[in-house]
């Protein structure tokens, strides 16, 4: 019986959306149930407006974003997808200035599509000699069975927090849209970015940071769910109870904020995306979707990762960085636990851990590495960014 009343209403809400309100209303018997519909069709409506406050924001075609990932893309995917019509981005956070400038040209030269710059917002803690002591420790098994030692670990470099100099970069190539994770910079160098014209996106991984964002600034939100690859851009607390997958956060973030929302976080084909809109996203950025795509730059040992069927299985872990990451589960996670409480705060971690990763894929194996990836990997296809964009675009469009 429950499920015939479910496959009814199922039929009511696809009649609903399909018909005007005053043809529909006799083909609800109850009050009750014609303000529900009622209100799912407002919903519905100012998901559509959402939409088109967003592209009128970002000035592309499609609601579809590209993620910006640090180590598998370069301004060729990032070209690709403005192509494609959705909002192609750079990652920049771990771009020398003169490196950052030569992407800029490349992008510049083969677009004259707006385009998306992701810079980190974190604020650098001060190394801890005892600490890192205590990483290292922790490491050592792996660093003897490797030949390494504490010499091998790298100094500078490494993961920046946005910086003046980046700052005048922005301003210089008028960059239509910069993006940050970990919140927002500080409240000068944010107006520095919104003084050259550019439009502001930044990550929220609950309801209180979705409106510390609205409220310091932030054009865009961008409703990263648990489900999502690489780091989470959690900054108001690190406590890892407060996250939500994207079914969840979603609907919260969109009722709590007046600004548009992004969702991302397991949007990995037409399905996905289609859900996320009717969530009440106003587009969708999609990074493990592009992952195998052919202008990626994902490495060989990643890319069979990611076809094989260790996908299935991704974990958080701070070993990596120190911050929070999604990735496919490989031995360093498995034997080093996957949060340790001896890795030091994003982003020193990574100085020691990076001669394992380079150690061990020197010799072919990927066990030491951070295969970042989204809890729906499974689902990335190969082939061309536009084909896989095309698709999500029109999974998101369906009525």
């Amino acid at each position: 019986a429950v499920l015939g009343v479910l496959s009814q209403a199922r039929r009511l809400v696809s009649l609903f959306f399909r018909m005007g309100d005053e043809t529909f209303k006799p083909a609800c018997r109850s009050a009750p149930l014609y303000a529900t519909f009622f209100s799912l069709r407002i919903h519905k409506e100012h998901a559509m407006n959402a939409t088109a406050n967003l592209l009128q924001l970002l000035g592309c075609r499609l609601p579809v974003i590209q993620a910006p990932m640090a180590g598998v893309q370069s301004s060729r995917l990032a070209l690709a997808a403005c192509r494609a019509g959705a909002l192609g981005s750079l990652p920049a956070a771990m771009l020398t200035p003169e490196k950052l400038c030569a992407e800029l040209d490349a992008i510049q030269a083969g677009t004259d599509q707006p385009y998306n710059v992701n810079f980190f917002a974190h604020r650098q803690p001060a190394p801890d000699a005892a600490q890192q002591a205590r990483w290292l420790q922790a490491l050592m098994p792996f660093y003897r069975e490797f030949g390494l030692s504490e010499h091998n670990i790298a100094t500078g470099g490494g993961r920046q927090p946005f910086s003046r100099e980046q700052a005048d970069i922005v301003a210089a190539y008028r960059i239509p849209v910069v993006s940050f994770h970990f919140g927002l910079p500080e409240p000068q160098l944010l107006e520095q970015v919104k003084a050259a014209g550019s439009v502001v996106m930044s990550s929220a991984t609950t309801v209180a940071e979705a409106r510390w964002l609205e409220e310091h600034g932030a054009d865009i939100i961008i409703a990263q769910g648990l489900e999502a690859g690489g780091h989470r851009g959690m900054f108001l607390n690190r406590d890892l109870s407060t996250q939500a997958g994207t079914f969840s956060l979603l609907p919260q973030i969109c009722a709590a904020v007046h600004v548009p929302v992004v969702a991302t976080g397991g949007i990995s084909n037409a399905a996905t995306a289609h859900a996320a809109r009717q969530l009440g996203a106003a587009g969708i950025q999609i990074g493990t979707a592009l992952m195998l795509a052919d202008e990626a730059d994902t490495s060989a040992l990643h890319r069979a990762a990611l076809q094989s069927p260790r996908a299935e299985h991704t974990a958080l872990t701070n070993l990596f960085s120190g911050g929070y990451a999604r990735g496919i589960v490989n031995r360093f996670m498995r034997e080093a636990g996957l949060i340790s409480a001896a890795a030091p705060p994003f982003p020193l971690a990574q100085a020691a851990s990076a001669p394992l990763k380079a150690a061990a894929e020197a010799q072919g194996s990927d066990e030491f590495s951070s295969l970042w990836a989204g809890q729906n990997a499974p689902l990335a296809q190969s082939g061309s960014a536009a084909n896989i964009i095309e698709q999500l675009a029109a999974g998101f469009a369906a009525p």
